[in-house]
């Protein structure tokens, strides 16, 4: 249902799980199971992944926060987006990669909900693609010193509104990764 013409495809679009990222995630490690979990069933279905890194001052390129998490590992032939903004194609090649794979639709996985994962689905969603949200696979901080509700809240109100996010010619969801299917 892509409004991009000739994209048939699905790919992963991993965000973001650096170790200064998810250091104090909610549910960091049940998270990283799922995004694993994804990890295989995308590849074992020659599913393209897709994954994205976020520099700025608090996460330099090369230290040891910008690194991914150990526990995910991604194959050479996998593509690395490098971006400084919160929504992932924002001064980005994310778009040439997905168009090169012929890619219309997303499955999202990653950190943190509140940022660079909002700021993707709608990034993407706005730019023609189908995007589904994996609801148990991304995570945030606790940032309730600031205001923000408890990161718990924050995850399932996320997951509340992207399932009833629509768009002409488009769609998007919200499914866990027991759920999520690769197939268009």
């Amino acid at each position: 249902m892509t409004t991009l013409p000739d994209r048939p495809h699905t790919a992963l679009l991993v965000i973001d799980v650096q170790n200064g990222v998810v250091a104090d995630a909610h549910d960091r490690d049940a998270v990283i199971a799922n995004i694993n979990t994804l990890l295989d069933r995308a590849r074992a279905r020659d599913v393209p992944v897709v994954w994205v890194q976020h520099t700025d001052d608090g996460l330099p390129t090369g230290s040891d926060d910008w690194q991914y998490v150990p526990e995910l590992v991604r194959s050479t032939t996998e593509p690395l987006v490098h971006k400084s903004h919160g929504d992932s194609f924002e001064d980005t090649d994310l778009e040439a990669v997905l168009a090169e794979r012929q890619v219309g639709r997303l499955v999202v996985a990653g950190a943190q909900t509140d940022g660079c994962i909002r700021a993707t689905l709608h990034g993407a969603f706005v730019r023609g693609y189908d995007v589904d949200l994996v609801g148990d696979a991304h995570t945030t901080e606790d940032l309730t010193a600031y205001g923000a509700p408890p990161p718990d809240q924050v995850i399932a109100h996320t997951n509340l509104y992207w399932g009833w996010q629509s768009g002409p010619g488009r769609k998007a969801s919200t499914v866990d990764t027991a759920g999520v299917s690769f197939t268009a």
